[in-house]
């Protein structure tokens, strides 16, 4: 019992550690290269914080845990909006305005009507895999375009104007940036920081889960509480700890653009890769509450974009007790049914 929660806390130290990297990195590649840090939040760090959902999902379904697989992915989704978002808002104001965020946000809850409407037709298997990850390829398609046109603009404006007369001209992130510390001045030195955050997250999350899913089992929690919340809120830790990290060095764009870039790789490259590989049976409780709760939080984060709403300490504290009451939920259901 001693070495699951040596285990669990030390998941959490490489954990911060890796967030902390992985922003670093991810910040000094945007600046270097002239890409906006909501199209790095939304690809780089977001699949690297979502690469624990895909290997523990792939695994749940291999072994025919479907519940646990859904329930991954469905409850990290949730987490992601009340608990990642709502935690570094008790430390410091985390922006919602980014530009782009809110077609993205939108894009995030037509994504996850679709799968939830994929969920009617239990199992999931290999067409509605292939639909997501279509989708999902579309995404990234989108991305990459906003990203050259970021860069062709930049160019534009540097050619009309010179010397110091640039950075006027250029009123997004990067402005900010120049006045931030540790973002590595090397590109290189920068890709070494992302690698270093992709390689720590995942490995971090593993310690994590397997201590605190050890300790939960102990206490006597069932397992498909344990799927929904513990190995949810476990696979949830990257994005967390990228997100504190992020609001912490003020960079609100990578903090809002992980969150709902997160949300769409777990819909779309998780639920989609696993069931083009074997079919995942969908849990009548998670279709009746789960997913319309996932549903509810993907709504909610498309109003604080479209408002350009900042959160702060209030905002913070209510969508962390709703993430509590959730909790709740969940394991008063998971125990009455």
């Amino acid at each position: 019992m001693l070495f699951d929660y040596v285990s669990l806390a030390g998941g959490l130290v490489v954990l911060i550690i890796a967030g902390d990297v992985l922003v670093r990195g991810s910040v000094g590649i945007a600046q270097r290269l002239g890409i906006p840090n909501l199209v790095i939040g939304l690809t780089i760090v977001a699949f690297g914080t979502s690469a624990p959902e895909l290997v523990i999902s792939l695994k749940a379904a291999l072994e025919g845990a479907g519940g646990i697989s859904i329930g991954n992915v469905v409850g990290s989704n949730i987490a992601n909006v009340l608990l990642v978002l709502g935690l570094p808002a008790l430390i410091a104001a985390t922006p919602c305005g980014e530009n782009g965020a809110t077609r993205n946000a939108v894009f995030m809850v037509a994504v996850t009507m679709v799968f939830i409407a994929l969920c009617f037709f239990t199992p999931i298997g290999l067409p509605a895999g292939l639909v997501l990850l279509a989708l999902l390829g579309v995404f990234l398609t989108a991305s990459t375009m906003t990203a050259r046109k970021h860069r062709k603009e930049q160019k534009a404006i540097a050619a009309a104007a010179a010397g110091a007369a640039v950075a006027d001209a250029q009123p997004d992130a990067s402005d900010v940036l120049e006045d931030v510390e540790d973002v590595p001045d090397s590109i290189w030195i920068a890709l070494a920081y992302v690698l270093l955050g992709l390689v720590g997250l995942p490995l971090g999350a593993h310690f994590t889960i397997t201590g605190a899913t050890s300790i939960a089992t102990a206490w006597g929690v069932s397992e498909a509480v344990i799927g929904l919340t513990v190995i949810a809120l476990g696979t949830s830790l990257p994005e967390l700890a990228t997100t504190v990290m992020a609001a912490i060095r003020q960079h609100g764009a990578v903090a809002i653009g992980n969150v709902i870039g997160s949300n769409i790789f777990n819909l779309l490259a998780i639920i989609g890769i696993t069931a083009v590989v074997v079919p995942i049976d969908v849990p009548a409780e998670v279709l009746n509450f789960d997913v319309w709760v996932m549903l509810a939080c993907a709504l909610l984060l498309t109003a604080f974009a479209g408002f350009r709403i900042c959160l702060n300490k209030l905002s913070g504290l209510a969508m962390t007790v709703a993430y509590c009451l959730y909790l709740a939920a969940v394991y008063f259901l998971g125990h009455v049914s």
